[in-house]
């Protein structure tokens, strides 16, 4: 009887260790190639830091991946007062506001479509997304003759207006969310005397915190890299934007690469530390969007 128990029990380790082994097989693979994807992601970010702290001379002679010895700021201060730092300002106050009046006409117009009962509201609602699918290259020139006629070229206005109001994919994401939120809760909140701006402004906007935070970085994001239409409504380096200030920048030290460099860093230097901010709230979103 021993000796039979034995041999099951041995058989049985002989059948759990290749599925054992398989699995961690499997895994070992998939943490490759997420390593794999996240170095191929950083390197790009890491050779433009340091190129940017090496003078022209340390580039020119040593490897890309050679650390600088010694570390040089010169190129940073040298695309700062060619016109960067101005358009830093630019895009950011650009950003924020684009962010801002993104953040409340979406949150406005999303909980009319996932709360509020009117008629037409779902074809209105599919029409709006709809114009998703229109490429941004097709609005681009009746956007400039408009803004010609107003005579709003190369002002601040014709960087914001385009794109302040609530965007399709705003909407549609937000939509969602509150759609998820339970209607017990709102109606609570209403029999205690709320009307429909304090339960959007005290319940579902505290309740969206981690989707908005998500829809905030996006909306950054998108902004601070936006080059074709801030490169079609102003010129000179009044309101000039960083995107089109960097590729101004390229064309003029094509081969100073340590400045162009520079002015890539201070480009993405931002953003990262924007997501570093965000990143639990974005976690959030992510869980809640994969347990719906």
């Amino acid at each position: 009887m021993s000796t039979d128990t034995a041999y099951r029990g041995t058989a049985a380790d002989f059948v759990r260790k290749p599925r054992h082994t398989t699995a961690l097989l499997r895994g070992g693979i998939v943490y490759l190639l997420l390593v794999a994807g996240a170095l191929l992601t950083v390197a790009p970010l890491v050779l433009s830091a340091l190129t940017s702290i090496k003078t022209p001379e340390q580039f020119a002679s040593g490897s890309p991946l050679t650390l600088p010895n010694p570390v040089t700021g010169q190129n940073f201060d040298t695309v700062l007062h060619q016109g960067l730092g101005r358009a830093v300002l630019v895009t950011a106050l650009m950003t924020a506001f684009i962010t801002g009046g993104q953040l409340i006409t979406s949150i406005l117009a999303a909980y009319a479509f996932a709360r509020t009962e009117f008629p037409g509201r779902d074809v209105l609602f599919w029409i709006y997304l709809g114009t998703m699918m229109v490429p941004s290259m097709v609005t681009l020139i009746p956007l400039y003759l408009m803004f010609a006629k107003l005579g709003w070229l190369n002002t601040f206005w014709a960087l914001i207006l385009p794109f302040v109001f609530a965007s399709p994919y705003a909407i549609f994401l937000l939509r969602q969310y509150f759609r998820s939120i339970p209607s017990e809760l709102l109606g609570a909140a209403r029999l205690d005397g709320a009307n429909t701006l304090d339960i959007l402004v005290h319940v579902v906007v505290p309740m969206s915190r981690p989707i908005l935070a998500t829809l905030t970085l996006i909306t950054v994001v998108t902004q601070w890299n936006n080059f074709m239409w801030p490169l079609v409504a102003s010129s000179g380096r009044t309101w000039q934007v960083l995107t089109a200030s960097t590729a101004t920048l390229q064309t003029e030290y094509n081969a100073q690469w340590t400045l162009v460099m520079a002015a890539t860093t201070l480009a993405i230097v931002p953003l990262v530390l924007l997501f570093i901010v965000f990143q639990r709230q974005v976690l959030r979103s992510i869980a809640w969007t994969g347990l719906k």
